[in-house]
């Protein structure tokens, strides 16, 4: 069985970080393991409190994992301070992870901020150069490339500046703009490929870079090609939106439990 590594906070309300990657990885057919870097209250509403771990406790965590539990793949979700960006970065760099996805989480679906804005640039600095992909939202792209990122071309301009910075690959996902079609666009080195999608009307939306992200990661660790993989976890997620369960009053979770694509 391959193993995939989520470091990234919790969720009380279950939709998004560690709960959601977990619940992903599980759908794949992957075993996952996790290093906790923050407890948030959260619900559907939205964070009612963020918690940082302790910079020395998180080394601990993954000096646990990857000397026994070496991971095929990883995903970094909300990394909440600088510390720990660059507590992250080193020990990612020091065990030679391989397949290492970055969701860049900068605020909730809520609204709430889950990084500090002194932390913003050096996610830039310091993780996206190791990165086998990157995945930020519209407003991700913006912080970290500096400029604007409304239209289908500044997603691809925002996705080659992202591998010029050191990332293998980047996924600009294009969920927040507006139209009745949601692309995201993906750039592998000159390459860039668009993939649509109809979007659904539904405010089932809380976890939805977090699950994107941690599918990718379960794709890359079952050996899937990067491009597949993405594919793959785009799929997933529609599909998880598609069929969300309706729960809580705000923004909701999506529906893990929907079939991941056979992996052969």
């Amino acid at each position: 069985m391959k193993i995939a590594l989520t470091i990234a906070g919790s969720d009380s309300g279950g939709g998004a970080g560690i709960q959601a990657d977990l619940k992903t990885f599980h759908q794949f057919g992957v075993y996952g393991t996790s290093v906790l870097v923050a407890v948030t209250a959260q619900n559907t509403r939205g964070v009612r409190g963020v918690h940082a771990i302790p910079i020395e406790l998180v080394r601990q965590q993954i000096e646990a994992v990857a000397t026994d539990l070496p991971p095929q793949a990883v995903k970094t979700g909300m990394l909440a301070t600088a510390e720990l960006v660059a507590g992250v970065a080193e020990a990612i760099a020091r065990y030679g992870f391989v397949n290492y996805v970055l969701d860049p989480v900068m605020v909730a679906t809520s609204g709430d901020r889950l990084l500090a804005a002194d932390a913003e640039q050096s996610v830039g600095r310091q993780l996206v150069p190791l990165a086998t992909l990157v995945t930020p939202n519209l407003d991700e792209a913006r912080i970290l490339v500096g400029r604007d990122v409304d239209t289908v071309d500044a997603m691809e301009a925002a996705g080659r500046a992202l591998v010029e910075m050191g990332a293998r690959a980047a996924l600009i996902k294009g969920g927040h703009a507006a139209g009745d079609v949601v692309v995201d666009v993906l750039v592998i080195g000159d390459v860039a490929t668009h993939f649509e999608r109809p979007r659904i009307d539904t405010s089932s939306t809380h976890g939805t870079g977090c699950t994107l992200s941690a599918a990718v990661a379960a794709g890359l660790a079952l050996g899937r090609p990067l491009r597949a993989a993405v594919r793959d976890a785009l799929g997933f997620v529609h599909r998880a939106i598609a069929e969300a369960p309706g729960l809580g009053s705000g923004h909701g979770p999506l529906n893990h439990f929907v079939p991941a694509p056979e992996i052969t």
